[in-house]
């Protein structure tokens, strides 16, 4: 299974769209920052599971119950989903990650910082995939198999380029 995962999309829907195309994902992950924009994809490809989050700058957006946060299991393996504002990434992600280990999580998905990272930190995969809006655009990638997590990274537009 190829999970797709976006955060801070603020409307580059050329750059998601782009990303969609050449990765052929199983899966997408939204973390945020314009949920509608993930709405907008899930629509455009209605054959992919879209799971999303709300971001800070969707106050306004959304629904005021909507969850800041999803802990389930994607393709056998328990996911830690957030826009990360809540938690303070932008000084450390280390609130969040112990967060999504009381959860039991085997991986962590943030945004906000608009700074790709991936990472693993005591055996838990930590994945910011940057921002697909600005700064050329990025993109995280992961791939499971039988349960497990086969491999986690970042793709920024350049690489996208080369998928195509």
């Amino acid at each position: 299974m190829k999970i797709l995962v976006m955060s801070d999309s603020h409307s580059s829907y050329a750059f998601m769209r782009q990303a969609v195309k050449a990765i052929k994902p199983d899966a997408i992950i939204h973390l945020g920052d314009h949920y509608d924009d993930g709405e907008v994809i899930a629509e455009e490809n209605p054959h992919i599971v879209v799971h999303q989050v709300p971001g800070n700058c969707d106050m306004f957006r959304i629904r005021s119950d909507m969850p800041q946060f999803l802990c389930y299991d994607i393709g056998g393996v328990r996911f830690y989903m957030t826009h990360g504002h809540l938690h303070g990434v932008k000084s450390s992600p280390y609130r969040l990650i112990s967060d999504a280990k009381s959860y039991g999580a085997a991986i962590v998905t943030f945004g906000h910082t608009h700074e790709a990272v991936c990472f693993q930190e005591d055996g838990m995969w930590v994945l910011n995939p940057g921002s697909c809006g600005t700064y050329g655009g990025s993109v995280g990638v992961i791939q499971i198999k039988n349960g497990m997590i086969e491999s986690c990274g970042i793709l920024r537009s350049d690489d996208i380029g080369t998928c195509i």
